[in-house]
């Protein structure tokens, strides 16, 4: 071939060296290679088959070639998928690239063939290294793989030092660097002596693999045969209910594979240490196993990753829940101080309410804004110290306490663990779990909270507690004073009517299979059901009777074969029955009759007090399953009565030749509480008169001797319980009146409020004006909650 530079297509390898004279099959994938074969079997078929230095390269340019490949004939190209062809080539001669000029669409370059240097030797030299090469090609081939007959006697058969040396190079297992030495190596004497170098020293690595492998295969041998003897070994104890060793390797193995502090896998490798001196069937065994399966399914290490994201959050919350916009405001800054510091110890909300107003659902909402897993445990009756504390593992029957079980079973280490109806905790002879609870709701040291049962410290710090209670009056005051309360009101009737209109009677509906316009029920519907067939602070009834309605609907939609049902105010009988609650009426100003209000776990209610003076001998007489407190503000009544009698117009000797009885409706329900004061005084005072009480007014507040209107708690609920029974004007004592700025809107722009210091300010408001001279009077009339208590907002 002539020395002459020849413009032709490349092909760059991967891992792959072709040699002259020699056969080689590879695939092809890049597309820039499969455009160089076609443009290669366009014109003679030859191409320049050149190895990469890097094998990663996909688009290699010059300077990532070897200078030395070999120019090569294309036998045959076969497609094997649409990406993807194999060709076979055979080698024809060394050449050395000079430049490439083309990368796109394929590779082009100019490339000049090498002539091989023909060394000078004798022949004994030449036999010799011949022999030297057969001998070294012998041994690789006892100890290499997959080396043919064929391949041997061809090599046996080659006398050729050059093509002998490529023709070895080229069939056996190399890296492709070496490959490439022996290429770029054109003098064939030095190129054969070359391969006998590669060829002894890959004997070398192959032998010592080999020795490498029969001592893995001599261990592996001897593993396998104490395998089976320990398999039998066990295989026998497990006949006879023994199989204590692989039981102590399998509690050993979790036990390291748990992220345990060094206390806790102390203790439990301890643990399994006694486990292994214990007869298997003993019963001490029976409690470690216990203890061992028990701490092992806590877990440990295990948290999710909280999402605090107030925008998520108040998605969440709205979604949910309807109104309660201060309970919600209070959550969102709970969880924007989350986001500002996630690693802030785990707090205490307490949430305080009446019954069906939301409280567990916003604990449950909480704990899908922030991602955390729930778990609740309900401490209503709870009485026993070891519900909370656990039992010592020694008792037979000895379990965790709830807290250690809800983090089991929540899966994390930081869960929220929601406690409902914490108000209603007992004790007894077996305990105090309120006191007990003290140490689980502490953050500044539940992060060492220690269970009976574990024995072990349990960090209680990251997990976020969420109480509910309906009273807070319950809850002894160290255990409530560790948590944050966060009060939620009694719904209005408004807020019923939206959360029936977009809650209750879409859940109803799909839980009945109804369809959407299946079912119509109007807001004045809604309302009569409200006022009409529930009397509650929650929704809890509300939501019974939308139940009620749809299943009544269904019956329908099923028997008579309508498309639609649609309940007005007067199909409620049919739907619900007869109406439970009457509208109030208000008796038109009667003697002796005043309307108080009261509050009550399940919200507000109107209580009214009547009295009747007789002639007699001055006894009291005080009726309606009534407490002490109650009682003792009745007396206190009678007392600042006297002291005024002159200035009232009262007898002054009425307390001896008068039979005074107090008496309060609906004899069944317990009462109790200093807030009746003032209406007792009032009803008495009418009583003692004659004097006629407005019926549209109610009042609420503490007496004391001195005739002085003390404050009163649950004022919220008392005003809506007003609203509700269609009363115009509330009289409250002055220090609530900072309270008014908590009062739902609706029901400020309801209801007249009067403050008042004294029973005089009580008793001018409440008696008919006619009847009697006004000593001094002050009202309240409905001012935005920024101004109420500004001076600005009274009147004399």
């Amino acid at each position: 071939m002539e020395n002459t530079t020849l413009n032709m297509p490349i092909l760059a390898l991967r891992g792959l060296t072709i040699f002259p004279n020699c056969v080689l099959t590879f695939d092809v994938e890049r597309e820039t290679s499969i455009r160089a074969l076609e443009r290669a079997m366009e014109s003679d078929q030859r191409i320049f088959l050149v190895s990469q230095k890097e094998i990663g390269v996909n688009r290699p340019e010059e300077k990532d070639l070897y200078q030395v490949g070999t120019i090569a004939t294309i036998r045959q190209i076969l497609r094997i998928n649409e990406t993807a062809v194999r060709v076979m080539t055979e080698g024809q001669t060394r050449a050395q690239l000079r430049r490439l000029w083309q990368t796109e669409p394929y590779l082009q370059g100019n490339v000049e063939p090498i002539r091989e240097i023909n060394a000078r030797i004798s022949d004994f030299q030449l036999e010799a290294l011949l022999r030297q090469t057969y001998a070294n090609f012998a041994e690789y081939s006892a100890h290499a793989p997959r080396i043919s007959d064929e391949l041997a006697a061809a090599v046996m058969d080659d006398r050729d030092p050059g093509h002998l040396a490529d023709f070895i190079t080229q069939n056996i297992m190399l890296r492709h660097q070496d490959k490439q030495i022996i290429l770029e190596e054109i003098r064939p004497i030095p190129r054969l002596r070359k391969v006998n170098e590669l060829l002894a020293r890959e004997a070398e690595v192959l032998s010592c693999e080999q020795e490498l492998e029969g001592k893995i295969r001599q261990q592996m041998g001897e593993v396998q045969r104490d395998h089976i003897i320990r398999e039998q070994i066990r295989l026998l104890q497990k006949e006879l209910g023994e199989d204590e060793d692989n039981e102590l390797v399998e509690y050993r193995q979790k036990i390291e594979e748990k992220q345990l502090s060094e206390e806790i896998e102390a203790k439990l490798l301890k643990e399994v240490d006694r486990l292994g001196k214990q007869p298997y069937s003993s019963a001490e065994a029976s409690v470690i196993r216990n203890y061992l399966d028990t701490c092992l399914e806590m877990p440990w290490g295990v948290e999710t990753k909280e999402r605090a994201s107030v925008y998520a959050a108040r998605k969440i919350l709205d979604r949910d829940h309807f109104g309660l916009e201060k309970v919600k405001e209070r959550i969102l800054e709970f969880i924007a101080v989350r986001q500002m510091n996630p690693d802030a110890k785990g707090q205490i909300i307490c949430l305080v309410g009446p019954p069906g107003v939301g409280k567990t659902s916003i604990a449950i909402s909480v704990a899908t804004a922030l991602n955390r897993k729930l778990a609740r445990l309900s401490l209503g009756g709870v009485r026993d110290e070891a519900d909370i504390r656990g039992h010592r593992k020694t008792y037979i029957g000895a379990m965790p306490g709830r807290i250690v079980n809800a983090i089991s079973q929540s899966g994390s280490m930081n869960p929220l663990l929601l406690l409902d109806e914490i108000d209603k905790m007992g004790n007894d002879y077996r305990g105090d779990p309120a006191s007990a609870m003290l140490e689980v709701l502490d953050s500044e040291q539940n992060y060492a909270f220690r269970d009976h049962f574990l024995e072990i410290p349990l960090d209680l710090s990251k997990v976020l507690f969420i109480t509910t209670a309906n009273t807070t009056s319950t809850i002894p005051r160290p255990l409530l004073d560790r948590m944050e309360v966060i009060e939620l009101t009694s719904y209005t009737d408004e807020e019923k009517l939206q959360i029936a209109r977009k809650y209750l009677l879409p859940k109803q509906m799909q839980e009945h299979g109804i369809k959407k316009a299946a079912l119509r029920v109007s807001d004045d519907t809604i309302r009569a059901v409200i006022t009409g067939y529930t009397r509650e602070s929650g929704v809890r009834t509300l939501e019974r009777k939308m139940g009620a309605i749809c299943r009544k609907a269904a019956i329908r939609l099923v028997t008579k074969s309508v498309k639609r049902v649609t309940v007005t105010p007067d199909d409620l009988e049919d739907f619900l029955g007869v109406r439970r609650f009457a509208p109030p009426v208000l008796d038109k100003d009667p003697v002796g009759v005043v309307n108080g209000l009261a509050w009550t776990e399940s919200g507000g209610e109107l209580l009214e007090v009547e009295v009747n003076v007789m002639e007699g001998t001055g006894k009291l007489e005080l009726t309606g399953n009534l407490g002490d407190v109650m009682k003792e503000s009745a007396h206190a009544a009678i007392s600042c009565i006297r002291s005024r009698a002159v200035q009232l117009g009262i007898d002054t000797e009425f307390y001896k030749n008068r039979d005074i009885h107090i008496h309060f409706p609906e004899g069944a329900v317990p009462k109790d509480g200093p807030s009746a004061g003032v209406a007792i005084t009032t009803a008495v005072v009418s009583a003692l008169t004659g004097k006629k009480v407005r019926s549209d007014v109610a009042m609420t507040g503490e007496v004391t001797l001195r005739g002085r209107v003390l404050a009163i708690g649950g004022l919220k609920e008392k005003t809506m319980a007003a609203k509700r029974n269609g009363i115009k004007t509330v009289i409250i004592p002055r220090e609530n009146q900072r309270d008014l700025a908590e009062i739902d809107p609706v029901v400020r722009e309801n209801l007249r409020f009067v403050v008042a210091d004294t029973v005089d300010t009580v008793l001018a408001e409440a008696l008919c004006r006619e009847s009697v001279q006004p000593v001094r009077e002050e009202i309240v009339a409905f001012i935005p909650a920024e101004q109420l208590s500004q001076d600005a907002g009274l009147r004399q």
